[in-house]
Formats: structure tokens, sequence, C-alpha cells
């Protein structure tokens, strides 16, 4: 087929890479052989297709310096802006994200991970062990990819249920002949968060004249760990501009009142006859102040936390202690054997396996002393004794400033404490991963076939490392006075304690693991039908899915379940071995109804175990009035079934931290408020879990777009996209059971006094969500100086995103460009803008990347006007990147790319939002890369 004016444009502009497209566009028309892209099942020459596809070849990606699949999300403008990072799972997280541990997802559109497809040259890979729900993109080989096909379109009718978002499919090679090695250095500036990686291909034989090619690829990559306290940026203590550290738990003690203890109910404050129940003897007055303390410390701001009683009280940057990027260890492998026979035939067997380490650090725990007696608090007989070292200290600095008459001198001091000696929090998880892959592919007749059988695996694990310890020997040691909490930098703790905190130490101890099976049957056929409209030779594709998803979950398995402090143990998840069949047949129908105008059809069957049976289909266009311009557009529903833990999770509790809840049955809003009556702030438990009733999500998907190429050279194109999701699964969000309090009452527990005592989040089938974009792509190209540019522009408009409850409510406010935790955060705009020059062996690269401004989260006294900080910025600034490489092959197989990214080394902008909920001391991780300038460099060699 000879393309056109429009279909030259595509082909050069969106299905190479700028050198390869510069070199190729000239001004002889051109034939392709049939291809079968991402989003369609039919093998055609038609590129410039009725679906929008974004396709990124591997000398794109270099050029960009990216060395992971996540990196290239974060680059990506299609992509959400959603906790599917390392970063933002960093710490100790809640809802959604647990489970997450060592996973790194695609969100496409922000409709989620478990929404987005992931397909391994176009079939499906296991989702991650432990949760079950995405598939983890460590586990895809990325140094072997030639390219990456994005359909930004629903495809469930073809795919199935899991593509509401889109589809992502990575395509590696198919044979290799030849041996390449490959290095990688990302390098930062400033230091920590290094990534080297070095792969080795290596294949023989030629199918055209062989007829057989077998070849393999093995990668080793390591990311280096990145703390927070390596970036000046990372740092809470900013209380001008809304933000400080929420704890008063630091590493020299704060002093707690605890009927019984030192200061029993508090002390009476000189200044202004105020009760003062949290006191650090370092910031009374006339102290050496909070920063004496050591490393991290500051005063805390009792007026942006509306806790008037805390004036004395010193907090630590816990948020900045955490890692920004999780030290973590890849090794992956890929190989293919392909052999053809009865000339049109090609029968392959392909393996991909990898090994995944990644291991998350934040803060050590926090001892708070309690009076409860049971086994899991820090009761009285872990307070510091009167025999302790220190307690003379403590004593007269209260003394100096409250006076002796409040205080119980002898009783035990009860306090709140960073302990520094238990080391940071670390857990290790290890993924192994595998899919084996035999197929056949061909043709009979004029018909084109594909078939395969695939099994699948993803195994994981995780791992306590450091930081936690056996509760009862933690509570003795503390109780003896060994261990001492009110240390100052420089001072060292007695070698028997520190022993003793040794020996009660839990590392090693496997908190859970799971595994993910997906066991796979699939075959297609497409070809002409033998029947012609005016626009020509009608087509169609057929085939079957058959697959079975099995799943496990195993919590705690020692012997003895003895207890760890703060051990995010999910005994309550456990789950024996679960699986589910899906058996679904597919069609699609291509209708070429005029020779400017064709329509594709297509539908898909399914049939799952326990949900019944949906059939889904999709309708598309292509309107090509003019040579130079198209029209396109589609329509499509999605059903998607409940993951295995959304149904089956156990019950599992989880202490509100946060000071900002009120019971909204007393207080409309729910906003709290000390200083109105009713608005007091509540810390109720949240319980989450799975149920077992929940209803399949349902979706409809709506495009429509144009396509300009007036000449070879120049190409725009504009889509507008819609997703309208139903009975969305997703934990019962706390804004909405405060604002439909009245139909959510029984979502509030309480006790025979009628406080709140829990709330009851568990998953249930929401209203749903409604998102609405534009997206434009457009590039131009010429020579300049003997050689030949391009510049390109990538761009995504978010126009709406609206929640709702229950399907019975309205839809809430727009919420593009509004601070949204834990989910994909609505920025309204993001861009890339790319200018690259070749000429002879040299080849440049520039980029611009753009993430707009939003709303950021208000602190608790501006949310209920109490207080409001002199620096307080409703807005987070945009955040504007640049990347530059360049690339030279002036030696025989031979080629070297250097760059730099991040050129400018500018920061990630800042946010005030609360820490207690989210990554990022001070900076957003769906947004930004902390890393700041690297240097890049690359030596590709071709034996």
């Amino acid at each position: 087929m000879t393309l056109n004016k429009l279909g030259m444009a595509i082909a050069v502009a969106c299905m190479m890479t700028p050198t390869l497209a510069l070199a190729q566009a000239g001004g002889e028309p051109q034939t392709l052989d049939k291809v079968r892209v991402t989003g369609s099942a039919i093998k055609r020459t038609d590129v410039e297709a009725a679906l929008p596809i974004t396709v990124i070849q591997k000398a794109q990606i270099e050029a960009q310096g990216i060395n992971s699949a996540e990196q290239l999300m974060m680059y990506l403008n299609i992509a959400g802006n959603g906790s599917d990072n390392l970063a933002s799972n960093g710490g100790i997280v809640s809802e959604e994200q647990r489970g997450n541990n060592g996973v790194s997802g695609a969100n496409l559109r922000g409709q989620g991970a478990d929404a987005t497809l992931v397909l391994l040259n176009g079939r499906r890979v296991a989702t991650h062990g432990l949760k079950g729900r995405a598939v983890d993109l460590n586990s895809i080989p990325f140094a072997a990819i030639e390219r990456v096909e994005v359909l930004r379109d629903g495809a469930s009718a073809m795919y199935g249920t899991d593509a509401i978002g889109g589809v992502i499919n990575f395509i590696t090679r198919s044979d290799y002949r030849g041996a390449q090695l490959s290095l990688h250095t990302d390098t930062t500036e400033a230091g920590g968060g290094n990534i080297y990686s070095t792969n080795l291909l290596a294949g023989t034989g030629d199918l055209a004249s062989d007829g057989w090619n077998v070849f393999g690829s093995l990668t080793w990559k390591s990311n280096e760990i990145l703390r927070g306290t390596d970036r000046d940026f990372s740092n809470t203590f900013q209380p001008a501009r809304g933000l400080s550290p929420d704890t008063r738990g630091t590493p020299f003690a704060t002093v707690f009142n605890q009927a019984g203890g030192l200061i029993g109910a508090g002390l009476v404050d000189p200044l202004d006859g105020s009760r003062q129940t949290a006191i650090n003897p370092l910031d009374l007055p006339g102290a050496a102040g909070c920063e004496s303390g050591g490393e991290l410390m500051g005063p805390y701001d009792h007026q942006l936390w509306g806790s008037a009683s805390s004036r004395y009280a010193c907090a630590w940057d816990y948020p900045a202690a955490a890692i920004i990027q999780q030290p973590q260890k890849n090794l992956d492998f890929i190989g293919r054997a392909s052999f053809v026979f009865a000339d049109n035939h090609t029968a392959f067997v392909e393996f991909t396996g990898s090994k995944v380490e990644v291991r998350k650090s934040f803060e050590p725990n926090q001892i708070s002393s309690s009076t409860s007696t049971a086994a899991t608090a820090f009761g009285r007989d872990s307070w510091y004794p009167a025999t302790g070292a220190s307690y003379d200290r403590v004593y007269n600095a209260l003394a100096g400033y409250f006076g002796t008459s409040g205080l119980n001198y002898g009783a035990p001091i009860a306090y709140r404490w960073r302990c520094m000696e238990c080391g940071p929090r670390s857990i290790q998880t290890e993924t192994d991963a595998y899919r084996v892959l035999a197929g056949l592919e061909g043709q009979i007749g004029r018909w084109d076939y594909t078939a395969g059988v695939s099994r699948a695996s993803s195994e994981s694990s995780s791992t306590l490392v450091s930081g936690y310890h056996y509760m009862d020997q933690l509570r003795a040691v503390l109780g003896s006075g060994l261990i001492n909490p009110f240390l100052l930098p420089g001072e060292a703790q007695n070698p028997a304690g520190l022993a003793a905190l040794e020996a009660a130490s839990a590392a090693g101890v496997k908190l859970y693991g799971g595994e993910s099976i997906l066991t796979q049957i699939d075959a297609t056929f497409s070809g002409e039908l033998g029947l012609n409209l005016p626009g020509g030779a009608v087509m169609m594709a057929t085939g079957i899915d058959l697959r079975r998803e099995e799943y496990r979950f195993n919590g705690d398995s020692r012997e003895t379940a003895r207890l760890i402090f703060n051990a995010p143990f999910d005994d309550a998840n456990a789950l024996d071995k679960v699986r589910r069949d899906v058996k679904a047949v597919f069609a699609e129908f291509y209708l070429p109804l005029h020779e400017r105008l064709d329509v594709t059809l297509a539908g898909r069957y399914d049939e799952y175990d326990g949900f019944g049976s949906t059939t889904n289909p999709k309708v598309s266009f292509k309107w090509q009035p003019i040579d130079s311009l198209a029209f396109r557009g589609a329509y499509s529903t999605g059903f998607k079934v409940p993951s295995f833990n959304q149904l089956f999770n156990g019950v599992t509790e989880s202490q509100y931290a946060g000071l900002d809840l009120a019971d909204p049955a007393s207080c409309p809003g729910g906003r709290a408020n000390e200083t109105v009556a009713g608005c007091e702030v509540i810390r109720p438990v949240e319980i989450f879990g799975g149920k077992a009733d929940l209803k399949p999500e349902e979706s409809k998907q709506r495009s429509f777009g144009a396509v300009w190429a007036p000449n070879d050279r120049f190409h725009l194109s504009l889509d507008w996209w819609e997703i309208e999701r139903l009975e969305t699964i997703r934990a019962a969000a706390r804004d909405v059971l405060i604002d439909n309090y009245d139909q959510f009452t029984a979502n509030w527990i309480r006790d025979a006094s009628g406080q709140v005592v829990a709330i009851d989040r568990r998953y249930i089938n929401s209203g749903g969500t409604l998102t609405s974009g534009i997206e434009l792509d457009s590039s131009l190209r010429g020579e300049l100086a003997g050689g030949q540019w391009q510049l390109a522009f990538n761009g995504s408009y978010i126009d709406t995103f609206k929640t709702r409850g229950l399907s019975t409510l309205p839809w809430s406010d727009n919420l593009v460009g509004d601070y949204v935790r834990y989910y994909n955060l609505p920025i309204k705009w993001k861009h890339t803008l790319g200018l690259s020059w070749s000429r002879g062996d040299w080849s440049h690269t520039l980029t611009q990347v753009y993430r707009h401004s939003y709303k950021d989260e208000q602190p608790i006294s501006v949310r209920n006007g109490t207080y409001i900080p002199s620096g307080w910025n409703p807005e987070v600034d945009s955040y504007t990147v640049y990347n530059y490489s360049v690339s030279w092959t002036g030696i025989d197989q031979f080629k070297v790319t250097a760059g730099v990214r991040n050129l400018l080394d500018t920061d990630p902008p800042f946010t005030a939002h609360q820490n207690d909920y989210a990554a990022g001391a001070a900076w957003e991780t769906r947004i930004a890369d902390p890393r700041g300038r690297s240097w890049l460099l690359a030596l590709q060699y071709d034996f």
C-alpha cells in the first residue's frame, strides 16, 4: 500500500525515532508491510489508525536518559500522577497503598494501576505477588525493549476488563544476531541516588536463511539509596509556610502528662496559667533550644497544629528521615527461540525472568508512654525510672521554670521519644517473576494467525531488616533505665543498654508473602473476508482468550507469634490460594465504507467465575475528507471485576493520626476546631477490609480527535477523551462519609456514650469518577547547518475530574487543580517540548518537561480558620526541568551517549501537604524527581 500525505507524516513523525525519521523522510512514497498495532487485532498498513497510539522508540528513551519503566511513566504526559512509584511508598502507608512494597505501577489517564493493562510483547504478565492487583514495572526487561506502544484509549473490547485507562505494551526484539554490550550510569551531582546498569545481548541464527534464531538479553541494574537528609528541600520545618512536623517524639524525649508520672496531669505555665501537657526541657525559656537536641530537631508548632498545651514541646523532622529513592537491585533475563517451518509459519518459545530486591527505610520507632497494661502498650513499668542517669537533669529543668509544686519527684517519667538507637525501620521486599510463553504465528491462505500458551508468576515476600524489636524485651530495657531517652548529642548510651536493645532485635522476621499466577491460552485470526465496500476490502479478526488467575497471601508464619513493636504484619489478609477462570471470545471488523471513511466494530464476551458474563462493544471511525486531514473517534464500554483482596481481605484497624477530624454529627463538615463546641478533635480507629458482596465496576469511554499533516514535515493531532466509571471500588472515602453523614451513619461506630470509636472504611462500590481531557501532539522538522532538526511537542490537559460517593449522589465539584490524597493528583496541564538536531555521527536532544501548578493541601489551622501562617501560599508552583543529551557513532559498532538530566538543577516545588498521609518532606513524590542534576553516560558496543 502506498501511503498518502497524512499517512506518511504520521508514519515518519510518530512511529520512528527523530534520527530515523529525518533520515528516511524523503519525497518518494513508501510501501509498508502489514503490521498489528496495540489496540487492534487486524494487521493493516494504515498506520494513521482510528485509535490514538503513542509510540516511543528505544533511541528516544535513551536520549532522555530513561533507565526504567518507572522513569518512563513519570515522563509520559498521559500517565497519571498517582502513588505508583517507589518514592510514594517509602514509609508508613495506609489505605490503597497497603501491600505496595517494592511496586512501581503504570497508571494511564489517572485511572489507577489496576485499571491500566500492561502487556509484554502483546500478552499479559502476572500482577505483583503481594497485592495481586497491578503489574510491577520493575519486572519488565526494560533494557531489552525496542519500543513502547501506548494506546490512549479504553481497550476492554479487545484485551479484557482491566484496560479502562488504556494499554501500555512493552515490545522487545523478536530476533537478534550478533552480540552487544551496553553500560549505563546516571550519577547525581549532589550525591546519593546514583543508577547503574549493564546489559548483554547475544543471538545467532537467521530466520530468513537458516530458518531459526535464538537470542537472549541479561540485565543487571542497581539504584543506590537517596536519603531525605541528602537534599535541602526535604525539610518540613517551614512553619511560616504552613508546614511543620506533627510529632513530639524526639531524639531528646518530650515529657508527657500521665497519671502517676513526674508531671501528673500537666504543669501550669507561669506565663499565662495554661496547663502544659507536653514539655521538652530544651524548649523552656532560657534553655538551649530544640535544635540542640540533635539532627532534625526543632520546635513543635503548637499554633499550626492547634495544640496550645504543647507550647514547650519539640518536634523531629520524621518525613525528612525517610528514604527518597529506595535502594534497588534488579536482575532480569529474556530469551527467545524462533523456528520457521512450511515457509509461512513460525514457532517460538519465550522466557522472561526477573529478581528484584527493594529496601524501603524510614524513621525510627516512636516510643509513647501509656497507662495501659496491654501487651502492646508502653505501660508504667517501661517509663523512665528515678534511678535513671538523666532523671535529675530533667526534674531540675522543669522545676527551674514551673516550680516544684506540680512535680512528683521520684515518680517515673512518661515521655514520647524517637528511639534513634533502635535504628531506622527497614523492610526488604524480594520479588521473583517469570513468564514462559510458547506460540505459533503465520499465515493460512489470506489469513494471519497467532496463538500462544503461557504461564506467568510473581512471588514476593517482605522481611524486617532493622528498627523492629520484640515488645517484651524492649519494654524491659526501657524500664530498667539502661536506655536513656534524655541524651544530648555527644553523650553515649550505656553499653549494657545497647546490648539489651540489640538482643531484642527482630531483624530477619518475615512479615508476609504472596504469589500471583496467570495461565493463559489465546489465539487470534485476522484477514480479509472476501467482501468489498466502496473503500476497499472488509477485514476481520476473531479470537479466544482463556485465563486462570490465581492468588495467595500468607501472613506471619512463625510457630510462636511473639509480639514485635509496630511491625506491619498483615495476618488479617492472609488468604489461601484462590482462583478464577475467565473465558472470552472477541471479534473485530474493519469496514471501509468509503475511500475516505472507515469504521471499526469490535466486541468481547467475557465469562467470569462468580460474576457471570459481560459483553463490551467498541466502535471507532476515521474520516479523511482531504489527504492532509483526518477525524477519528471511538466509544466503548468496560467491565472490571473486584480483585481478590478487595473481595477477601480481612478486617484491619488503623488509628487515625490526624488532628483535623471532628464528629460530623455534632460538627457539620467534620473539621476540628477546639474553640467551637462539638468540634473537638477525635482520633478513632479506621477499619479497612474486603467485602465479598462487591459488584463489578463498569465504564464508558469516549474520544474524538483530529490529525492534520499538510506535508511530511509537520503534523498535529488533537484528541478529546472522557472516561466515566460507575460502581468504582475503593475504600470508603473519609470526606464522603463526612459530607454525606446522614447516608453513612452506620459507618460511624460509637460506644455506649455516643463517642465515635471507629469508622468503617471497608471497600464499597462508590458512585464512580468522571474524567475528561485533551491530548495534543505535534512535530515539525527541517534542515539546518547541514543537519536535520525536529521540534516535537506533546501535552495533556485535564478538564474534568469529579467523584461521587454513591450513584444516588450528585457529582462533586471539579477537582482538577486541587490536592487529592493517595490517588491521582489531577493537575491541569503537563507537556514535553523537545528539540533534536542530527548531522553525521552526532545527534543532540534538548527537552523541557513541564508540570502545572495546583492548590496545596491546607494546614489544619488554615482549614478551620484559627491561624494562618505568615508565608502561607495556597498554590504549589509549577515544575519545569530540562534534559540534554548528545550521541556519537563515529567509531564503527560503537555508540556513546552523554547527557544531563535536570540541566538547571531545579528543586521540586514546595508543598505543605500533611506527611501523616503522604510521602515527601515538603515536596510531592507524584510530580517531581528529587535527585536533582545528574550526569548520564551510556556506552554501547556491537560485536
